[in-house]
């Protein structure tokens, strides 16, 4: 499909009628950016996990056992290679057991996938008073930590 002949207008309603097609099949729950949607039902179909409600706080998904995981996704594109992942509120509060984060490249092709126990993840995540949330990236030693399991097989996308 050639998409540079369509005007900002076309491109912009072709883009609605997508995510509206994604809602549809189920891949997506809501009408934003398409990744945080997009990253869970990713997760929930390879760790077969069920989704909480989108109003469940501190967790996005629960496995057979009861375990509670939190999800976050990132895309990194040549412009913006942060692999910030979004903040993770109230880590003191214990709300999920594992975090389960997913970097993408520009493409949606998975370059890592790591499930991450809650225990560790203030090793690596930096509070920050101005978004009253812990930051983390998903790059340098957490990514060989052998307290994180590697989860990119079991993510088929």
């Amino acid at each position: 499909m050639n998409l540079r002949g369509q005007s900002v207008k076309e491109l912009l309603q072709l883009q609605s009628q997508v995510i509206n097609e994604l809602k549809r099949r189920k891949i997506v729950r809501t009408k934003n950016n398409p990744l945080g949607d997009y990253t869970e039902w990713l997760v929930a179909k390879g760790l077969g996990l069920e989704l909480a409600t989108n109003s469940a706080a501190g967790y996005d998904g629960i496995d057979s056992e009861g375990i509670k995981i939190q999800i976050k996704g990132r895309r990194v594109t040549p412009e913006n290679k942060s692999r910030q992942l979004g903040a993770i509120r109230k880590l003191e509060e214990k709300d999920f057991d594992q975090l389960a984060a997913i970097i993408f490249d520009e493409n949606y092709e998975i370059i890592d996938a790591l499930l991450i126990p809650h225990k560790i993840i203030a090793e690596y995540a930096k509070y920050r008073n101005h978004v009253n949330a812990h930051i983390m990236h998903l790059k340098g030693a957490i990514l060989t930590d052998p307290r994180v399991r590697d989860i990119k097989k079991l993510i088929n996308n």
